[in-house]
């Protein structure tokens, strides 16, 4: 075992989303940082997560625009897939986007080391590197961000058949039968790819709506437009058993039917990754999982913090993203506010969209009281836009009787590209009377935020008041 020579300002466990932007920043204020990594610079996200998911769903956008071309007059064919070509098309991707964040890596000055780190001391990370040698890498403070990964219940065992994302993304077919088992945000974006690029898909839900923790408005919306895709939706379904014979997999629900598929994805969550990393020897709690810390993200051990989805909420790369920088300012002596998870927002990339921030309709009564909050909806048939594109879906904002949008919740094609506009409503408290002297650009469908908006004030111009 070798002994690092001194101790470093800042040593991030983890370089996916949060721990390379912890390293990030605190390189930027002056610190000295080591980076512990045992697999590639950018985590899940970067290598089988967000990017090649949206690499692939991309191309579903492209082979549904094919079909749908005569509706506006053009004459194009589409003849299939060719799954190893689109592979290697999310592959050049990720291989961009990987060497451009080594390249950040470098001129930030900042130490890779590599190897399975686990704490040995409330300041030390011993790091097993993968010819076997350890070393001790030592900081005056420690981030913790190892991230998450797929959950595999009991009723499902891994197999060429049965498949979590991580799988699902390496395929090179697509399969003609799929079950998808979960509807939140992974289940509903793969159910959406493989029923663009010609699968029957079905989805399999415990709870009797997808996208659970959106806004129920938007959730039956999605639901609508799902099925008039033809994706078949079981709601208020339980799986009881999942068997892969060779040749498909046999789904059984626990009211009887019986579903047979090709493949079988469980998109049923994700976990943290907590094992194995001597949290418990050094005394960092955990609350089921989630490592437990205060509301700056410090475990109260030391001087060691946790990011991302180490720490219970939700699961997205801009919230470690967020994380990350705002521990490298404490570190660094600055003083961020938290920024609470509500006002991050949340988009799922299916077809079509949903993007959300701030509080549901549901969240806001029971905050504000059932009298205590105003809603307005508008469809995005109104949109010129959104007609060119082909698209439905509404703009649903929320606001406190008589106070600011707490709320914003988009359905439809490519409204995950409005969301940042309404998260500066929901962030600094907007009264719809604050955003209607803006002028939105004609035609876009940034044009339906300020519409809804007037509509919010009163003053409705493109809508029945």
């Amino acid at each position: 075992m070798t002994t690092s020579q001194k101790p470093w300002d800042v040593v991030v466990l983890g370089a996916g989303s949060g721990g390379y932007a912890a390293a990030l920043r605190s390189a930027q204020l002056g610190l000295t940082v080591a980076l512990v990594e045992r697999d590639e610079l950018g985590g899940t996200c970067l290598h089988r997560g967000c990017i090649p998911t949206k690499a692939m769903l991309h191309a579903a956008e492209v082979a549904d625009q094919v079909r749908e071309a005569a509706r506006i007059g053009l004459r194009l064919t589409f003849d299939g897939v060719d799954p190893v070509a689109l592979l290697e098309h999310s592959d050049r991707i990720v291989g961009r986007l990987h060497r451009g964040l080594q390249g950040l890596i470098r001129a930030s000055g900042i130490e890779v080391v590599r190897g399975h780190g686990r704490l040995s001391a409330s300041d030390t990370v011993r790091v097993t590197a993968p010819d076997g040698v350890t070393s001790d890498v030592i900081g005056r403070h420690l981030v913790l961000a190892t991230g998450s990964r797929s959950r595999l219940p009991a009723a499902f065992e891994r197999s060429e058949r049965i498949l979590t994302s991580d799988e699902a993304l390496r395929r090179t077919e697509i399969p003609r039968r799929a079950v998808v088992v979960g509807g939140g945000v992974i289940g509903v974006e793969f159910a959406s790819l493989w029923r663009s690029l010609g699968a029957e898909v079905t989805i399999v839900e415990a709870l009797d709506r997808l996208l659970p923790g959106e806004d129920p408005t938007i959730s039956a919306g999605l639901m609508r437009a799902l099925r008039n895709r033809g994706i078949h939706l079981r709601t208020d379904a339980q799986v009881r058993s999942a068997d892969d014979s060779g040749d498909e997999v046999t789904v059984r629900l626990a009211d009887g039917e019986v579903l047979d598929a090709d493949v079988v994805l469980v998109a049923v969550g994700r976990r943290p990754v907590t094992e194995d990393l001597g949290l418990a020897e050094v005394g960092v709690e955990l609350d089921e999982g989630w490592i437990r810390t205060d509301p700056q993200l410090h475990t109260g051990i030391g001087s060691i913090y946790a990011v991302g989805d180490l720490v219970r909420g939700p699961q997205l790369a801009h919230r470690g993203f967020g994380h990350g920088i705002a521990v490298a300012e404490r570190i660094a002596g600055q003083h961020p506010l938290p920024l609470p998870d509500e006002q991050i927002p949340r988009v799922t990339y299916s077809d079509p969209e949903v993007a959300s921030v701030g509080l549901t309709e549901p969240a806001a009564r029971e905050r504000f009281g059932a009298d205590g909050v105003e809603t307005v909806e508008y469809p995005l048939t109104g949109n010129g836009k959104s007609q060119i594109l082909g698209t439905s879906g509404m703009v649903k904002l929320v606001r406190q009787t008589g106070g600011p949008i707490v709320g914003v919740h988009l359905l439809g094609s490519r409204v995950g590209e409005q969301i940042g506009e309404a998260q500066l409503w929901v962030g600094w408290e907007a009264y719809p009377q604050d955003i209607t002297p803006f002028i939105h650009a004609h035609p876009t469908q940034n044009e339906a935020l300020g519409e809804a908006a007037l509509a919010l004030a009163g003053q409705p111009l493109h809508a029945h008041s």
